[in-house]
């Protein structure tokens, strides 16, 4: 009896210790597990819904509000209108329709009424070159996950997207469409669409949600964490994709799986949702950057041209806009995937073209592959904490990234020398750690023919008429539109707006316009740069500029401040001709 009864008592602690260990196992690995969670996502994810339901089962989940669901997308589906803007043509509407139209336009920066009337799977117009169309593609082309966030985008554009890539990707590479709700807030992007998803799409759409704002770097991250394709294919949620865009994107990774690529980026009209291909089939222009840190569209180099040999070919572009972009996911994580601590919005496109250049990488615009794309004017939505993180974003690349060029950066953005960016520490090791190129490589390997303002130029700064103290000014002109040159009291110090060269290509000029003049007037205008005779300019050693069309010289005199300069015959006597720079090369 004595020796059962030490047996239970050994027995009964043996359970008790193993259930001690066993709690602690646990507890470890689930606290592993969260940490690891947190480790990946700790900005975003305080938990997120994950929609991969059969039919069935969504009825069940929403056994109570299947009828209510059923007439809202009911309605949706009454107001569409067949055959509405079929192949892509242009909707116009008028008289009230028109002044409605207009109203929510301001709200929703696109005619939302209109989208609404178009039906989802709406067919249109094939913008490829003719020799695209003959294209054959190997039969073992990789994967293609695509990612696509949104918040608060509405319902119809989103809905045309995700039918788009249904019915224009082939099955066999089409792995999933994962859609990332940043936060949204606008009730047809809850239950409706959650339901809709589960009863409508095929099993391989998947819904997350994320329950704070995060910001379209942050939310993608989140995609591609749950991506399991090949490749990448990140979309924005107002987009048609064209006929066979993803295989030329899938076949050129498949070729060298450091090359990222984007397809041609053709415009939806935000009013008539007319689909006009870019450039037509035969042209296109590619990624450039402005020194203000923005993105901006350039012609295809004549040098690029060349090199390519025919105009369906892979084309070298600088950079990307950032929307629409192919990568294979693994190399995606190995490069560096985004700047973790960038936030919401802005900077991020300019940041990874850099750094896929830079660190050994080729970025292609790929013209056989082509995806319109709503352009908004504005943004309909907000931004948390009213930052300006398109330029924190911006100066964290630019400190990162471009060496003693940040000098040009830093002249139009000075607000932003001093501010604080965050901890760039890893994001220099990443650059460090992949060996990558420094940004003067970059400039004369990549982008050869950037306008490089205090390099290419004889003279350059503010252009000081010293009689009266004022100088040439852009007078806050937008620039992409033909401008005329101004002139405005020099600032104390050297500002953008004042900042011109004159080129080693005999140009009086700024990043992308040259001065020229309007031979009826004899007013000085500023023009996108062309390389004519009608923008070469002399400078001589009085300080004269010499108009070399008709031998006049710039001239002030009679101009008032935020008045167009003109041009008259020269005389060395003159005051008001005399101009001197900043900075002498």
């Amino acid at each position: 009896m004595i020796y059962h009864g030490i047996y239970r008592r050994k027995f009964i602690n043996k359970i008790i210790i193993l259930c001690m260990l066993s709690f602690l196992i646990g507890y470890g690995v689930v606290f592993w597990f969260t940490q690891s969670s947190n480790i990946q996502d700790s900005a975003i994810e305080t938990g997120y819904f994950y929609s991969n339901k059969d039919s069935r089962s969504a009825k069940k989940n929403f056994s109570s509000k299947i009828e209510v669901l059923e007439a809202l997308i009911a309605e949706d589906e009454k107001a569409i209108v067949p055959n509405l803007g079929e192949n892509g043509r242009a909707v116009r509407i008028f008289g009230e329709e028109l002044k409605q139209a207009e109203e929510i336009i301001k709200k929703e920066a696109f005619n939302l009424p209109l989208s609404n009337k178009i039906p989802y799977d709406r067919k249109i117009i094939d913008a490829r070159h003719p020799r695209c169309l003959t294209k054959k593609y190997p039969s073992d082309l990789p994967s293609a996950s695509i990612v696509i966030i949104f918040t608060n985008e509405r319902w119809s554009p989103l809905i045309r997207t995700i039918y788009s890539v249904i019915n224009r990707t082939p099955a066999n590479i089409l792995k999933e469409i994962i859609l990332v709700d940043d936060a949204s807030t606008l009730d047809e992007l809850k239950d409706k669409l959650e339901y809709y998803i589960s009863t409508r799409l095929p099993k391989f759409v998947k819904l997350y949600r994320l329950t704070e704002r995060s910001g379209l770097i942050k939310a993608r991250l989140h995609g591609a964490r749950q991506a399991t394709g090949d490749v990448l294919i990140f979309l924005d949620a107002h987009c048609e994709v064209g006929i066979k865009w993803a295989e030329p994107l899938l076949a050129r990774i498949k070729e060298d799986r450091r090359n990222v690529v984007v397809p041609i980026i053709d415009v939806i009209d935000d009013k008539t949702f007319e689909y006009q291909n870019n450039g037509g089939t035969y042209d296109f222009e590619v990624g450039g950057f402005t020194w203000s840190g923005h993105f901006t569209w350039i012609a295809v180099s004549d040098e690029e041209k060349t090199r390519r040999k025919t105009a369906e070919a892979p084309t070298r572009s600088p950079t990307m806009a950032g929307g629409l972009f192919a990568i294979d996911r693994k190399y995606f994580w190995e490069i560096g995937s985004y700047d973790e601590d960038m936030e919401i919005w802005g900077g991020e496109n300019l940041e990874m073209s850099f750094r896929v250049w830079q660190c050994g990488g080729v970025l292609e615009t790929i013209p056989c592959s082509r995806v319109g794309h709503i352009f908004r004017t504005f943004h309909p939505y907000t931004f948390p904490g009213n930052k300006d993180t398109h330029g924190i974003n911006t100066a964290r690349t630019v400190k990162v990234w471009m060496d003693e060029y940040q000098r040009l950066f830093y002249n139009h953005r000075p607000d932003l020398k001093d501010i604080d960016i965050g901890d760039i520490s890893k994001r220099i090791e990443l650059r460090k750690s992949l060996n990558c190129k420094p940004f003067s490589w970059y400039l004369k390997n990549v982008y050869k023919n950037k306008f490089i303002p205090d390099e290419h130029a004889e003279a350059y700064g503010r252009v000081r008429n010293e009689v009266t103290n004022n100088c040439l000014d852009n007078l806050q002109q937008d620039e992409d539109e033909k401008i005329n040159l101004g002139l405005y009291p020099c600032h104390e110090k050297l500002y953008d707006s004042q900042f011109f060269s004159f080129s080693l290509n005999s140009e009086l000029r700024r990043e992308f316009s040259c001065a020229e003049v309007l031979p009826h007037t004899h007013e000085v205008i500023m023009q996108k740069c062309n390389n004519s005779p009608w923008q070469k300019w002399q400078r001589t050693n009085s300080g004269a500029l010499v108009f070399l069309m008709t031998g006049e010289c710039l001239d002030s005199a009679g101009v008032k401040i935020s008045g167009t300069l003109h041009v008259a015959a020269c005389d060395k006597f003159k005051p008001t001709q005399k101009w001197t720079w900043d900075n002498y090369s």
